[in-house]
């Protein structure tokens, strides 16, 4: 969605979110499954370092626009300098909260330039406002909110059953489901599962859960991941004994 002026003839909102989305999921794969890579290119003693997301759903670490004004707005200059003076999680934190502002920025830059109306910008920000925030992906807050929302009846079969689907499936270490879901279960304790399912966000992506997809679950952080987003298919996860997410084992590996 970038480029000269004929790439701004007409756009919807869907057109802008669909971008605002996939520059969204680049970055918090830099910030959870890339972090050992992204904590590695923003080095202090390079120059001011910016982080983007591009609408591919890739990321990268590199120097500002030279051009002035830029095409788009620009991300937080210098993400590089402060990843030493802080708590490696305060730091990413740090960079998801300036992320999420130069999303909005970006989104509603082309809303602009597109001319999109009062209902156009409102569709756009709810659209926007419907997924979490980076700053609550990486820190986990979204996983917290989604919590609250359940019963403590959900955290009793975790332990047990927390890797399973279907009751059929309780010995399998990956998940259609990642919620656990007694066949005993009441009606009205299906319906907090289902609220629950729905509410839980893939700790890569993002994205929220759903029933079609494969789920795997960090054993450390016991976080929920899509299967492509951490490359485990249903074959490989049924031979390992304890997952670990990628940012995990990464922190591991640097202490």
């Amino acid at each position: 969605m970038d480029g000269g002026d004929g790439a701004y003839s007409s756009r919807t909102a869907e057109d802008v979110f669909r971008d605002f989305r996939g520059r969204r999921a680049g970055m918090i794969k830099a910030l959870t499954t890339d972090v050992e890579k992204f904590y590695q290119l923003c080095d202090p003693e390079k120059e001011n370092l910016c982080l983007y997301g591009l609408p591919n759903e890739t990321w990268e670490v590199t120097l500002p626009a030279e051009e002035v004004p830029p095409e788009l707005p620009e991300p937080a200059l210098g993400i590089n300098f402060a990843r030493d003076g802080m708590d490696e999680k305060d730091w990413l934190a740090l960079v998801a909260v300036h992320s999420d502002a130069w999303l909005l920025a970006v989104a509603f830059y082309f809303g602009a330039r597109f001319g999109f109306d009062k209902e156009s910008r409102r569709r756009l920000f709810n659209m926007i406002n419907n997924l979490p925030t980076i700053y609550e992906v990486v820190t986990g807050t979204a996983k917290r909110q989604s919590k609250e929302k359940t019963s403590n009846s959900s955290s009793k079969n975790k332990s047990s059953s927390k890797m399973q689907s279907r009751p059929a499936e309780s010995q399998t270490k990956a998940s259609r489901m990642p919620p656990p879901k007694e066949d005993e279960d009441s009606g009205a304790d299906e319906e907090e599962d289902e609220e629950e399912h729905e509410n839980t966000l893939c700790g890569a992506c993002g994205d929220n859960y759903a029933n079609d997809e494969f789920w795997i679950c960090c054993d450390v952080c016991e976080r929920w991941f899509h299967g492509k987003c951490v490359k485990i298919t249903p074959a490989r996860a049924e031979h390992i004994k304890q997952y670990k997410c990628p940012s995990c084992s990464n922190k591991r590996a640097r202490a």
